[in-house]
């Protein structure tokens, strides 16, 4: 029964989706009061039938009910209960249904937190999200329904979750990521919003901006949990491989990362303003593009969803479908759009500008990447492989110009920039950055290892302009506390953002030169040196989990004649399935992390070890998080909650209307 009640919700909530993008946009053009009004009902509406949905799905993973084919193939009656509620999300159909909550949530909340916008805007929006909801309702309706029976005949049991998403990383990242993927629907539908109606304007990007930076936040902590559950989850120890689908994430970052200062730009100055709609174009289509990668089946990762091919041609349609005709429109709409604003060559402006445009090379560097073995294989040239050589290649080269504009940014002015005293600040905190960043490396690593150099320099260069930049609000008798108290939320959140930004490319840096990985042939009683620590094998024991059965071996840590840890790592056997599952024991530390493996038995008491020591590796996640901190405290910028447009009238809506058709 309920699998017929999530079935029912599912086509109930396609029905809203149709209505929604249909009746509002109808009554946008036609002045139809009424009908633009019932737009935010149908946005509600259907996000509580797609809740009904998902929450009959969990009940079914919940109770075991193998009569659900999606249930018997991705459970098991032995699972634990919060990873029967993440295998909701662990394949192809419920993840889909997770997204089409995701997607339905946001536009619920457009509804409820949009008060401020015009009726006509707000009709328009949600709108464009209801036909974006279409194409996915559609296809988990038709081709991926999570709610198909196996009735008269089902399983006793199910075959279990992949043992290797049976981990509290699955349990977060998933929600988080397709949560920023979604999100960015919401600029997307602003930008077709601002299209249609032509006014593109500081308005336009004031209302989208919180927007973005919700749907950046949410994608930067999916990708920071993704990274983290790759390092310690894998078995070795690894944070970012240029997986596929580590890079059909990143390329949406990457573009909303655009997105979220040309809307600053937008907001402030009035210029960029077609570049600023394309930006928001691409951050969505890209999202999609990464949705076609991951269940396509035409590439094979870690990460993929094994799908069969007409579920790729109908993601491809609707992929073509949504890029072609939202550029139709923005060469159709476009021409007419102008920017106000005017600054000159040496201004911020400028300078995000450049930024702006380094950010979309890096972004079109990993779209070439990842694609073109695909396009490679696909025109009979063959098999290619494009690896990590290619990805770190070009985006050493990019980062450097990337941060040293970051750190010049906070420091110049709108429209135009004095140059002397500009040019003492730049030289003073280039001065400090290269004496101080060699000065910190050749103390953690080697002074002459230049990649680690370079890292810490450009990460200590972007601190001290962000320092030199808080250090000039202070004016006349002001106390530098009384200065910054008076910066907004939006200005908090970009310096924390940059700090953020700074303290990851440290860990980047620092984490790919100076690893240390050995490995070893140990059995219990033996002893490995590893960075100046000495790594003991105690013993090595049978063990019983839940679901599963294995060996655990304990190891102790040594420094000198402290003992400073005791780890306890896994080899585990998974009873439904009988997978084999690496779990790596971790010390974590601020400045490092020191990682063991289990590998297989060689023999006797011996067994394969791997050690390894990381330093700085948390930076990179820790990064992460002070950057999302630094989003959201940028969205609640006073600026954001208080109303600068009252809603307008029926009467203002029809005026509106008319003058917009005529």
């Amino acid at each position: 029964m309920i699998a017929e009640w999530g079935h029912i919700a599912q086509i109930l909530a396609l029905i809203c989706a149709c209505l929604l993008a249909v009746i509002p946009m109808v009554g946008s053009y036609r002045g139809y009061i009424n009908w633009m009004q019932l737009a935010r009902p149908l946005a509600q509406l259907q996000f509580l039938f797609v809740a009904i949905a998902f929450a009959a799905l969990c009940y079914a993973f919940i109770q075991d009910d193998f009569t659900i084919s999606y249930v018997a193939q991705n459970s098991n009656s032995k699972l634990p209960w919060y990873y029967k509620l993440s295998a909701v999300w662990g394949a192809h159909e419920g993840s889909l249904l997770l997204w089409i909550l995701m997607l339905s949530g946001w536009q619920a909340a457009v509804s409820v937190f949009s008060r401020a916008l015009p009726l006509v805007a707000i009709a328009r929006v949600l709108a464009v999200m209801g036909l974006i909801s279409i194409g996915f309702l559609t296809f988990i309706q038709f081709t991926s329904n999570p709610f198909e029976t196996l009735l008269p005949f089902y399983p006793v049991d199910g075959r279990d979750l992949n043992p290797l998403l049976q981990d509290v990383g699955l349990i977060m990242h998933p929600p988080m990521l397709y949560m920023g993927y979604v999100g960015f629907a919401v600029a997307f539908a602003f930008a077709i919003a601002a299209l249609l109606s032509g006014q593109l304007d500081a308005a336009w990007a004031r209302w989208s901006r919180p927007w973005t930076l919700a749907a950046w936040i949410s994608l930067t902590v999916g990708i920071a949990l993704g990274s983290w559950w790759a390092y310690y989850e894998l078995g070795w120890g690894g944070w970012w491989f240029w997986d596929p689908v580590e890079n059909a994430s990143f390329m949406p970052w990457l573009a909303g990362t655009a997105l979220i200062h040309s809307l600053a730009v937008c907001e402030k100055r009035g210029v960029f303003k077609l570049w600023t709609v394309l930006l928001a174009l691409s951050a969505f289509s890209l999202s999609l593009l990464g949705t076609f990668l991951v269940r396509s089946g035409v590439l094979v990762s870690v990460h993929a969803f094994a799908s069969d091919p007409s579920r790729g041609l109908f993601i491809l349609a609707f992929l073509f479908l949504v890029i072609g005709g939202s550029l139709g429109l923005f060469a159709w709409k476009g021409a007419a759009i102008k920017s106000r604003g005017q600054y000159e060559v040496v201004s911020r402006e400028t300078l995000l500008l450049g930024n702006n445009l380094l950010l979309v090379t890096a972004t079109l560097v990993v779209l070439v990447g990842t694609i073109w073995p695909l396009i490679h294989k696909e025109i009979g040239w063959g098999t290619i492989s494009v690896g990590p050589p290619f990805f770190n290649l070009l985006f050493s080269i990019l980062v450097v110009p990337f941060v040293f504009l970051l750190g010049l940014g906070p420091l110049a002015r709108w429209r135009r920039q004095s140059m002397a005293k500009w040019r003492q600040r730049i030289l003073f905190a280039l001065g400090l950055s290269i004496s101080s960043g060699i000065v910190l490396n050749a103390v953690f690593g080697d002074v002459q290892e230049f990649h680690a150099a370079l890292g810490v320099v450009l990460g200590i260069w972007v601190v001290i302009c962000t320092l030199q930049e808080l250090l000039s609000h202070q004016h006349g008798n002001q106390t530098l506390w009384q200065a910054l108290s008076k910066l907004s939320r939006s200005h908090w959140g970009m310096v924390l953002g940059h700090l953020g930004f700074a303290m990851s490319v440290v860990g980047i840096a620092l984490t790919s030169t100076y690893t240390t990985e050995r490995d070893v042939r140990m059995q219990p009683g033996d002893t490995q040196p590893l960075a100046g620590y000495v790594v003991k094998f105690e013993q090595v024991g049978p063990m019983q989990g839940p679901n599963y059965r294995g060996t655990a071996g304990e190891f102790s840590v040594w420094d000198g004649d402290k003992q400073i840890a005791q780890l306890h790592a896994e080899k585990r056997q998974y009873l439904a399935s009988g997978s084999m599952m690496t779990e790596a024991a971790i010390d974590a530390g601020f400045f490092r992390d020191l990682f063991i493996a289990l590998g297989e038995p060689l023999g006797g008491d011996a067994w394969a070890v791997r050690l390894h020591y990381k330093p700085f590796v948390r930076w990179i996640w820790l990064g992460a998080l002070v950057m999302s901190f630094g989003g959201g405290l940028a969205i609640f910028d006073r600026r954001y909650r208080v109303a600068r447009r009252r809603q307008s009238s029926p009467a203002q809506a029809v005026q509106t209307t008319e003058g917009e058709a005529g």
